[in-house]
């Protein structure tokens, strides 16, 4: 089920990024990008539409799905 980004409170919305984006892992390459940076590349495809919060409620679990990957 998709939740939407707007219906998550702005601390547990921040704090899903965050955990999102350390697990991720991405290579950016050889330029360091801040963990601030990467957030906000999440909030910015959020608002875009080029990602959804997607919620199982088989595995009880939410996760954040980026189009393309």
């Amino acid at each position: 089920m998709i939740v939407p980004w707007q219906d998550i409170a702005p601390e547990t919305l921040e704090n899903l990024i965050s955990e999102f984006v350390l697990r991720e892992g991405t290579d950016y390459g050889e330029v360091e990008v801040s963990l601030e940076h990467k957030i906000d590349q999440i909030k910015a495809l959020l608002r875009s539409g080029d990602a959804v919060i997607v919620y199982s409620e088989l595995h009880e679990s939410i996760d954040i799905k980026v189009n393309n990957r």
